[in-house]
């Protein structure tokens, strides 16, 4: 046996149960051996090894030990993105880096960045490769949030798109196994991923607002996306103007409604401290996010502009007609934010994840923003209600009574009725389902343009937090535990008491298919469909 595997018996034998009994424990062992303290990396290795040869007997309480970065797995699925190859960008905005070799707006030293140059772009071997990395690490990987990024997705040709999607189903499909192209068409890839070992049960894009519109939405439908990441950047036309983002507000609330009545779930990419904004101004943006019905988006990723050498924004800063914020403005600022973020919307991101040694000047190289936000917001006394910060991870305990909340608002012209299981104090969610009484329904002179979607009520997501459990394993978390059957079930009863639809859709992800027919749907023209 080697060395790795000689410590594993002895980190059984030793009954090591938290991450402090295992830092003494390699500690110990690395002194006995004489060698370099092991990573966790290396010992889940050796301990699959011992698992393959039968020398030893599973302990899930050591591989949740041994787990690297664990929070990686503690939303219920995980992520998985993946970098178009470099093309031209429609835009010219002032502040996006433009770096020769890399899609716009990414620059070197980003990790997803950096494994798409070594892949050279294929979005298989992407894929591939960090499943592997992130089962080398503990992670279960059964449930997949697949996140293309790169350049603006609806710009590049349709024919990239098919063969870059159908590729990253391949690699799923094919995960642990040496390549293969045996899937003839993107429906045969997406009709094996239903039951695959990898199942990709989220699959979202990124745009520019002013690309949607109903031929784009049918196509992502197509494709399988389910979730659309929106670059808004601003809701003040002056500040995208003076930063050439392109576009008015307006292509912001017409795409947001679009996407909201065919079904997706709406993320939005915010921007502060922009050429001509200020914290106050930034602040008061964030309300009207929010009180506005016109936008309210399901996500949130907050980025602080990035000064780098490589966007035409630099230019300004050299002739002084451009000055980032300090570190305590930009502090300020995202605490008052997260303060009035409502319980319906997750804050996915704070800061992009830019190195700090590219960023010239300004708050955006604060790495660790949200934990200093977070700590500040403790010293107040208050208190975040986004999602993530109330996402149940790893404090889950079967006995603690959980609740079915409801809260309605309307929001794009139709109306939005967020329903969570959350413990009585609601700091922890277990579970959600966002449905939709889309805008025609209330406009009887407007029609879907997506027929299957007359008449019926959205599914727009449907989610259940804590650890990835195996579909077919342990129960350890929140999942399985038959919390999503009953939002579904609550879903139901609201849209025929109601509302007196006909019937039910969901915009289910390929790898969420067979969990909605268990509960009686049917796959109708790419949505799954429950007759009330």
């Amino acid at each position: 046996m080697s060395v790795n595997q000689f410590i594993i018996k002895g980190l059984l034998k030793d009954k090591v149960k938290t991450l402090e009994n295992l830092a003494c424990a390699k500690r110990k062992y690395s002194k006995i051996y004489k060698i370099a303290c092991p990573s966790n990396v290396r010992l889940l290795k050796a301990y699959h090894e011992l698992l393959l040869k039968k020398r030893i007997s599973p302990s899930k309480t050591l591989e949740l030990v041994l787990k690297t970065r664990p929070v990686r797995s503690l939303s219920g699925v995980v992520n998985v993105s993946v970098l178009t190859k470099p093309y031209p960008c429609p835009g010219s905005c002032l502040y996006c880096p433009n770096e020769p070799g890399i899609p716009k707006s990414y620059l070197s030293g980003e990790p997803a960045v950096e494994r798409a140059k070594k892949l050279k772009y294929d979005p298989y071997l992407q894929v591939k490769r960090r499943l592997e990395m992130l089962e080398s690490e503990g992670h279960n990987t059964e449930k997949i949030e697949l996140r293309i990024v790169g350049g603006t997705w609806s710009f590049y040709p349709k024919n990239y798109q098919k063969k870059f999607i159908k590729k990253c189903f391949d690699a799923c499909n094919d995960a642990g196994k040496k390549r293969k192209a045996d899937f003839k068409d993107l429906p045969a890839s997406q009709k094996k991923n239903e039951k695959a070992k990898h199942r990709i049960v989220r699959l979202s894009i990124e745009t520019r607002p002013d690309f949607i519109d109903e031929k784009e939405i049918k196509k992502l439908r197509l494709f399988g996306v389910t979730k659309v990441e929106l670059g808004v950047q601003s809701l003040y036309d002056d500040i995208l103007k003076i930063n050439k983002r392109g576009h008015p507000v307006s292509s912001t609330i017409t795409a947001t409604r679009l996407l909201k009545d065919a079904g997706f779930k709406v993320s939005y990419q915010m921007m502060l401290n922009l050429l001509g904004a200020s914290p106050k101004r930034d602040i008061e943006m964030f309300k009207s996010l929010f009180l506005n019905q016109a936008f309210q988006p399901d996500s949130l990723k907050i980025y602080p502009c990035a000064l780098v050498k490589e966007a035409p924004l630099y230019q300004w800063y050299l002739d002084r007609k451009y000055q980032p914020y300090s570190a305590e403005e930009l502090i300020n600022a995202v605490v008052e934010i997260k303060k009035i973020v409502p319980p319906y919307t997750r804050i996915e991101r704070v800061i992009r994840d830019i190195s700090s040694k590219t960023i010239v000047d300004g708050p955006a190289k604060i790495s660790n923003l949200r934990q200093i936000v977070e700590k500040k917001m403790e010293s107040k006394g208050v208190k975040c209600q986004c999602i993530r910060c109330r996402e149940i991870k790893s404090d889950y305990n079967p006995k603690e009574k959980i609740f079915l909340f409801r809260y309605d608002y309307p929001s794009s012209e139709g109306r939005e009725i967020f329903l969570s299981f959350e413990n009585k104090s609601r700091e922890k969610i277990f579970s959600l389902l966002r449905l939709r009484v889309p805008s025609f329904y209330y406009d009887k002179s407007q029609k879907p343009f997506l027929k299957i979607l007359e008449n019926a009520g959205l599914i727009r997501e449907m989610h259940t937090y804590g650890a990835v459990t195996s579909i077919s394993g342990k129960k350890i978390s929140a999942q399985h535990k038959g919390l999503g059957q009953k939002l579904i079930k609550k879903a139901e009863e609201i849209c025929k008491k109601e509302f007196k639809v006909k019937k039910l859709a969901a915009i289910s992800s390929v790898g969420a298919r067979e969990y909605f027919r268990k509960s009686g749907f049917k796959l109708k023209d790419l949505y799954m469909v429950k007759p009330l």
